[in-house]
């Protein structure tokens, strides 16, 4: 099974990264939403950093609606599958984007949550050499993740679900399983 648009979900610390860069292995180039919101505060003079992320994101969100991340990156995820590429979306987090994603591309579109116990998540959020998080930026995080900006809509509705709580090799086993078979390794 090959989609030519597949997009990866999950709260923060759960695996997004690692199962991207997988796919960017297997040739997916990656439209990462949220490159607009660090595009956007270095654009400001900000210093990149969750506080100053969050009210950027939430301000393009507010200025441009909720699907303000998939409608601003229409235009480039056209521009690829023009060129005949794969598509990796990085960052799809609002319930909004999702729905816009799918009444444009519908079965075109693969959604794959990526889900970690949350013990687990703060404890590699808080190791990660990128932007690390103490525990309580973590709990924060996801409060206005689910509250602000619709994040649990698209988890929810994925098209599979790839628990991550092993070594990074089950996970790129799973997301390999799926590519190839449409089935989970669960099924």
């Amino acid at each position: 099974m090959t989609k030519s648009i597949v997009a990866i979900v999950g709260m923060c610390g759960s695996g997004k990264s690692v199962a991207g860069g997988r796919l960017e292995q297997l040739g997916y180039v990656k439209v990462y939403f949220g490159g607009l919101t660090i595009e956007e505060v270095k654009r400001r003079g900000l210093e990149v950093n969750e506080k100053n992320e969050r009210a950027v994101r939430e301000e393009l969100r507010e200025t441009h609606g909720m699907g303000a991340f998939a409608v601003l990156s229409l235009p480039k995820i056209e521009a690829l599958r023009a060129e005949g590429k794969r598509v990796l979306i990085d960052g799809l987090y609002s319930f909004s984007e999702y729905k816009i994603l799918k009444q444009k591309y519908g079965d075109g579109l693969l959604v794959v949550a990526v889900v970690a116990p949350r013990a687990l998540r703060y404890e590699r959020l808080a190791h990660r050499p990128v932007r690390p998080l103490t525990e309580a930026e973590a709990v924060s995080r996801d409060y206005a993740e689910i509250d602000n900006i619709e994040k649990g809509g698209p988890i929810a509705l994925a098209d599979y679900t790839i628990l991550n709580d092993g070594p990074v090799e089950d996970l790129v086993r799973q997301l390999d399983r799926i590519l190839e078979t449409g089935k989970s390794l669960q099924a």
